[in-house]
């Protein structure tokens, strides 16, 4: 069970760190690798609970043994190239897809383990309570995921580490063979003590109670979602920020379904309540002058406490043994409903991320109905329970009308996707497009001055010298990744090429419609849909005298635009003495020295570019930080590049980062940085 529980959860971020290149490296990715896991697992105690309900032992090890072994035909996991998306259409059902035909068998057999064998257990030792077991499970998958960002994607390339499971999936299979082999040649039950037959006895769970089990569970499954999506696109879509909410997600059920575990919801609760509080404040002010140190803990802690107070309501409310797959059933079926309500339903029906907030306040009320559910506390205590839940769903209803009523929500435009939330909203003399809460270009209202570059693409920026240096040819030949409003075009000449290559069909709907700097540019404009590296990859050499990099979401960062194969393709687009520009300007990552390294590698001289907020604040123009890279000798100490340019830090490590390694841990500024 053990070895089971460990691979469940250690494939998540093998599988996830896999495909996330193919669809641009949004945060989304994770949400809709988890939300498939969580359905898997559903299928998963279904099949365990119809195997115990309707085959007798021979029968049940039959057909497991038979699953085992066509589940080995499956393997290797690593999804092959064909899966590689044309477009970016509809990703969260190819993701689903994908991992359905490369995982889907293997993790539906170590879902079915769990419950499995803690029906086989109990009815071979007459254990009356055998939920440590599940406890058991939980570590396992706890070790699985703090061991991956840690021991496993530190040392370890992404393939061979695919590689790596399926070769322990075959082990797991050979053992869990032999043990249902054993369970086929068992008998009856061994005799259970008097409290078993006391515990059988009990009636079967009422619908309220069920309902009860899929509630919680939904709740804390879509916090977990929630959580994850919030800190992954404000931060980057990293499997440490993927793997800590989950691990502290199964932590929860640890403790709460261990052997003597109490809850104690008059001190559980209040906690609760005051994290709640401290996150619908957090999201109420626009939370983006925290640290990565204040944020992570922020959100990771209300996660935990909510998990923990659902979880022990879950433990409290459970059924005796003879119940134990249909809980397990129950619980999951939350899990999953909680998972599509995040992944699928929030992003169609809402226009910005209240799921969490809102999640959140209803979990509190559900906490106060299931502790006052065979409740042996004085009515008075139920009373003040629930009166002090409904003060923390009507603060988060406070805080959340507070957002909705600022300023910034009287917006020309909100809508959301898989890669996120856009907002254009006019100023006094400019319109703003914002990516979560990360400001993705501005453009001046005054027709007479609606074609000048703003924010971080100002002439002094460092995108902007190369540019200035690009116009001393008669045709520039212009590359950029990542569209914003389409700022850049405002330097296009007539002649001029421009190639914009973006992932996300909403922000090239945004910057035709609501922004006219394409419209406007005389240069030829092309915009090329889809993920940037992959499109790049397709093309033919496009002979860039400038090529930009600027492919964010919100302050999350593409690693797969970052490495040394990505370089390499970078260099094989640019003409000869053509310069790479890539934007690092960030709150949470400190992306100079791994740039820096990068072009080493490639044999690119690297220059930095720091500009400072425009003195004349009527342009809006802002402070960016550039690496510029080039080929060519003597570029950067000639005009207009001379005496604005300063040599890159030397890099943290020695290891270049490539396909099949990273480490955004080392350049995380856990107290923030200037943007």
């Amino acid at each position: 069970m053990f070895l089971g529980a460990f691979l469940l959860f250690q494939v998540q971020p093998i599988l996830a760190k896999l495909i996330l290149p193919w669809f641009g490296g949004a945060a989304g990715v994770w949400t809709a690798c988890v939300l498939f896991f969580q359905v898997a697992l559903l299928l998963g105690y279904l099949y365990a609970h119809l195997l115990v309900r309707l085959l007798s032992p021979r029968a049940q090890a039959g057909v497991h043994l038979g699953l085992l072994a066509l589940s080995l035909l499956t393997l290797p996991i690593a999804p092959s190239a064909r899966w590689q998306p044309g477009d970016p259409g509809q990703p969260v059902l190819r993701i689903l897809l994908l991992l359905a035909a490369c995982v889907g068998l293997p993790y539906t057999v170590l879902s079915a383990t769990s419950p499995l064998l803690s029906a086989w257990y109990a009815r071979r030792t007459g254990d009356p309570m055998p939920y440590w077991l599940y406890a058991v499970s939980n570590a396992a998958s706890f070790c699985a995921l703090l061991g991956y960002p840690v021991l496993v994607e530190p040392w370890v390339p992404t393939h061979l580490q695919a590689l790596l499971w399926s070769a322990g999936y075959a082990v797991f299979a050979v053992v869990c063979g032999l043990i249902a082999w054993d369970a086929r040649r068992g008998g009856e039950a061994a005799p259970s003590p008097p409290e078993e037959h006391e515990a059988a006895a009990q009636a079967p769970a009422g619908p309220g109670r069920r309902l009860l089990w899929v509630a919680l569970s939904a709740c804390t499954s879509g916090l977990l979602l929630a959580v994850t999506a919030h800190l992954t696109q404000n931060v980057a879509p990293i499997p440490f920020l993927w793997v800590v909410p989950l691990a502290l997600y199964l932590l929860s059920y640890v403790v709460c379904f261990a052997r003597g575990a109490r809850y104690r919801p008059g001190l559980m609760l209040p906690l609760l309540q005051a994290a709640v509080l401290g996150v619908a404040y957090a999201l109420g002010r626009e939370e983006d002058n925290l640290s990565v140190g204040l944020l992570v803990p922020l959100f990771c802690a209300a996660l935990l406490l909510a998990c923990l107070a659902a979880h022990a309501e879950l433990a409290r409310l459970r059924p005796p043994p003879t119940q134990l797959t249909g809980f397990y059933l129950l619980t999951s079926l939350g899990g999953a409903l909680g998972g599509a309500l995040v992944a699928l339903a929030a992003p169609a029906l809402l226009t910005h991320e209240w799921e969490l907030p809102l999640l959140l306040g209803a979990l509190t009320l559900l906490l106060a109905l299931a502790s006052a559910l065979g409740a042996d506390s004085l009515r008075a205590r139920t009373q003040v329970r629930w009166a002090s839940s409904a003060l923390v769903a009507v603060g988060v209803t406070v805080c959340l009308a507070q957002r909705m009523l600022a300023p910034e929500h009287s917006a020309r435009r909100e809508a959301r996707n898989f890669y996120g939330t856009l907002r254009v909203m006019d100023g006094f003399s400019a319109r703003v497009l914002n990516h979560g809460t990360i400001t993705h270009g501005e453009q001046l209202l005054d027709p007479l001055q609606r074609r000048q570059p703003t924010t971080y693409y100002g002439p002094d920026s460092g995108v902007g010298l190369a540019l200035q240096e690009a116009a001393q040819r008669p045709v520039a030949r212009v590359g950029v990744v990542g569209l914003g409003t389409g700022t850049l075009a405002a330097y296009g000449r007539a002649g001029d090429h421009y190639r914009f290559y973006e992932l996300n069909p909403l922000v090239v709907r945004v910057a035709r419609e609501d922004f006219s700097f394409l419209a406007d540019c005389p240069a030829e404009v092309k915009v090329v849909l889809g993920d940037a590296r992959l499109s790049l990859a397709r093309e033919p050499p496009q002979d860039f005298d400038v090529l930009a990099i600027d492919a964010f979401s919100s302050d999350a960062i593409p690693v797969h635009l970052l490495t040394r194969e990505a370089f390499l393709l970078y260099r094989r687009h640019l003409a000869p003495g053509g310069v790479l520009a890539v934007h690092v300007s960030n709150r949470h990552l400190e992306l100079t020295p791994v740039v820096a390294l990068a072009a080493r590698e490639v044999g690119l001289r690297a220059a930095v570019v720091d500009a400072e907020d425009d003195p004349d604040e009527t342009l809006h123009r802002y402070g960016s930080t550039w690496v510029l890279l080039s080929a060519r000798d003597g570029l950067f100490v000639s005009p207009p590049f001379q005496g604005r340019v300063t040599k890159p830090k030397p890099p943290l490590e020695r290891r270049a980062w490539t396909d099949d390694y990273s480490n955004l841990l080392q350049v995380v500024q856990w107290g923030g940085r200037d943007k």
